[in-house]
């Protein structure tokens, strides 16, 4: 923390034990009342709001929110012990007095604490769905409360100084348009998903590549179909995308199933001239082992009801024939050898630079439902995996890069397309996407 930051907060933390414990004076001169009004006023309004690197109001008001918690945690335990020590002044013989002192130090920092706790919990996007509930369950119970409290101030503050830091580097680098290509970049989702305006399956990524001059389209392609189909579509997708820039190709970066997707599209589908590059992520291009046991000990009964139930469903939000349970046999270790034997030639002899990437996790614990539970079954079937594909599948290309975990929490097959916006500690995966268009820049493409 900077000195000026340190100084503030040190500004704040007075203001605030003055505040809770300015009963006394307020009781013996009402006059007191013009500081205290206007300290409790800049508390609760102006604290951590006003801050130029701070990119939006979201994380202003985080910011103030994680300030004014830290502030309110050593203030309040400052408060507890003073009054504690007065109760043995004042307790039998001047107990009402004693809870006229309590009773205003407890309102004022109710205030404080529940200013705070708001503003983290409606604009934090660091703080997950079971901190907030941990919170909300340990609120009421000594010394875990302070805990609790800690750990809702630290992801905060981390947030919101993380952030300050990337608004930063964009803005010094903002006139060399890192990411502007060649060649327009096609985002290409994986299977079970769809490209929508309300969530977008590629978290923050879009917005920053676009922000360092990239022009991203999506491939609004089938949520679950073969490969072959899902290939027709991705193919008629590049040649829109190509009429409508009038660029004369297009950079692919596929995630998941969208690997194999366009790989079909380029070789099977008369898009190859329309291709710069393709990069794969986390894609099973040797397939998933353990989908072919699944779906052999899996009752016919039970796909059938799952897969029906599933396409009715994608098909009133929009896919035209969804066929799930194609798409899924798609991704059997012995459907995508087979594949293999069909495309990789093809891929290769029209020039058309390759590259994969893949990342593992470092336990179950490294992501939530249902990866967590997925990534003990891939284990025991392929070995190390990002929750759903393993490290032994992903290598397509010239050039693979396997991220492996720093950290025991790992990078997993949602992590690495930034799905829930979730920091992961040592991998900045918006800064990952910015290198991986500007090497493809600084390569022509």
């Amino acid at each position: 923390m900077k000195k000026t930051g340190i100084f503030l907060y040190a500004f704040y933390l007075i203001i605030c034990t003055f505040c809770g414990l300015s009963f006394p004076l307020l009781r013996e001169n009402i006059n007191y009342l013009y500081l205290f009004i206007p300290a409790f006023i800049v508390l609760n309004l102006f604290v951590g709001v006003f801050s130029a690197k701070m990119p939006s109001l979201r994380l202003r008001v985080c910011r103030h929110g994680a300030l004014l918690l830290a502030v309110f945690l050593p203030s309040a335990c400052v408060a507890v012990i003073h009054h504690v020590v007065l109760a043995f002044k004042m307790i039998p013989g001047d107990w009402k007095n004693w809870l006229w002192h309590a009773l205003f130090a407890f309102g004022f920092y109710f205030v404080i604490f529940w200013n705070g706790i708001i503003c983290v919990y409606l604009t934090s996007a660091q703080l997950g769905i079971r901190q907030r509930a941990i919170g909300l369950i340990c609120g009421l119970i000594p010394v875990a409360n302070v805990f609790c409290l800690v750990s809702i101030i630290k992801t905060t503050l981390r947030e919101v100084k993380f952030e300050a830091e990337k608004e930063e580097i964009n803005r010094a680098r903002a006139d060399e348009r890192v990411c502007a290509t060649k060649y327009p970049i096609l985002l290409v989702h994986g299977v079970c998903f769809r490209d929508s305006k309300i969530f977008n399956y590629w978290g923050r990524i879009p917005r920053e590549l676009e922000r360092n001059g990239a022009r991203v389209f999506y491939g609004n392609h089938h949520s679950a179909s073969s490969v072959a189909f899902c290939g027709e579509e991705l193919a008629e997708r590049i040649r829109e995308i190509v009429r409508e820039t009038g660029a004369e190709k297009v950079n692919i970066i596929a995630h998941s199933k969208g690997g194999l997707d366009c790989r079909y599209a380029i070789a099977k589908c008369g898009v190859a001239d329309l291709v710069a590059s393709l990069t794969t992520i986390n894609s099973p291009h040797k397939g998933c082992q353990y989908a072919d046991t699944l779906l052999t000990v899996i009752p016919n009964q039970v796909q059938d009801k799952v897969a029906t139930t599933y396409n009715k469903a994608m098909r009133h939000l929009g896919d035209i024939s969804p066929d799930f349970l194609t798409a899924m046999s798609n991704l059997t270790a012995s459907y995508c050898a087979e594949l293999a034997l069909e495309l990789d030639d093809a891929v290769e002899k029209h020039g058309i630079y390759r590259q994969s990437i893949g990342s593992i996790m470092g336990s179950a614990k490294s992501a939530g439902f249902p990866l967590n539970y997925f990534y003990l079954i891939v284990k025991d079937f392929d070995g190390p995996n990002d929750g759903l594909v393993s490290d032994k599948s992903f290598e397509f290309g010239e050039k693979f890069t396997l991220l492996t975990p720093k950290t025991r929490r790992g990078i997993s097959h949602m992590d690495v397309i930034d799905m829930v916006k979730m920091d992961v500690p040592d991998f900045d995966v918006r800064e990952f996407y910015v290198d991986l268009v500007r090497d493809l820049r600084e390569r022509g493409l």
